[in-house]
């Protein structure tokens, strides 16, 4: 691990002050010269396998004071980016009126990491791409802008069949980000500006041309809360992986329907493990909305939902494991009691 400064943040202006100062400095293996320190989960990792190298190091954590708050009042819900994954998953009311969260949280990673790692982190970390990780590989356009791709020829297993260019191909390997997109979440930022708000949808970039800015967020700019707008009490999270826990998805499927009467009002159907980026199914949803639930729907739906994927030598299995999925993820859903 190389040598960086070490700076503690005691409040919000001092720890945007901090991170816009160190940004100014231009470090293309980091996206900015800067990082902000949290759990830690992923960054100290990648700092240790010297694949970010970052200038300075600003810890954060004294912000949970006002930044972990857990708020379920009325049909709204939100949550403080530094509150920690074990308390969001175990937090009675979002088990209850929002269980696809609570489950995406909790099959997440291990329980010490759980109650290390914060919500906003999470939705920040890096691929775990093999190409990108390991710095013996010099042709990665992630870590190294106009390097190739060595995945499009390579080991591509683990990769993204949704959401690819010709530049990468490297899959977005969160769970709680796609419960996020299924449900319109709101991500507030805070930066030098004050605070805005914007759709997490519109929070990480897809690969394009330019695969090393993976999201929207400024120099110095750090996500504060999340936010859900109602309630979905019948909603799922199921994750395919290599083994049975502490594993990242080969495919996950994030379900959430409104059903009155026995129609389906409303669906949301987000996608993880198989695209770039949080991945939001919505030819899926409108095949959904309005109709009587069945099996035959729910593959269609599924077919839909992968209706755009590409996949490519070692990765194929995915688009029918993918569509299995989230067929079975619609059926749990339409029969949950609530």
């Amino acid at each position: 691990m190389r040598s960086f400064l070490y700076q503690r943040a005691t409040d919000p202006g001092m720890a945007v002050q901090a991170l816009s100062a160190a940004a100014a400095a231009n470090n293309p293996l980091t996206q900015a010269a800067a990082q902000p320190l949290a759990g830690g989960t992923t960054l100290i990792d990648l700092m240790k396998l010297d694949v970010m190298r970052p200038a300075a190091i600003v810890d954060i954590n004294p912000l949970a004071r006002g930044w972990s708050g857990i708020e379920t009042g009325g049909e709204k819900l939100r949550l403080g980016a530094l509150a920690k994954m074990s308390d969001v998953a175990a937090h009675a009311d979002i088990q209850r009126h929002y269980p696809v969260i609570a489950n995406s949280l909790r099959l997440a990673a291990s329980a010490q990491l759980r109650n290390m790692a914060t919500l906003g982190g999470n939705v920040m970390q890096r691929t775990r791409c093999s190409y990108f990780r390991d710095t013996s590989y010099d042709n990665c356009n992630k870590r190294i802008p106009g390097s190739g791709c060595a995945a499009m020829d390579g080991v591509n297993r683990m990769h993204a069949v949704l959401g690819t260019s010709d530049q990468c191909i490297a899959t977005y390997p969160g769970d709680f980000a796609q419960a996020l997109i299924a449900l319109d979440a709101t991500v507030e930022i805070t930066g030098k500006s004050g605070t805005r708000s914007m759709p997490f949808a519109q929070l990480h970039k897809a690969p394009g041309n330019t695969p090393d800015i993976e999201t929207t967020l400024q120099p110095g700019e750090l996500i504060s809360a999340f936010s859900i707008p109602r309630r979905w009490p019948r909603s799922v999270y199921l994750k395919a992986r290599d083994r049975q826990s502490y594993e990242f998805a080969l495919s996950s499927a994030a379900i959430a329907l409104d059903v009155q009467d026995g129609m389906i009002r409303d669906a949301r159907v987000a996608l993880g493990g198989v695209a770039t980026v949080p991945w939001r199914a919505r030819e899926a949803e409108s095949l959904l909305k309005g109709q009587k639930f069945d099996d035959g729907l729910a593959r269609r739906a599924a077919d839909a939902a992968f209706a755009d994927a590409k996949g490519r030598q070692h990765n194929s299995f995915k688009i029918s494991l993918g569509k299995r999925l989230v067929a079975r993820a619609l059926q749990q859903a339409s029969t949950m009691e609530v």
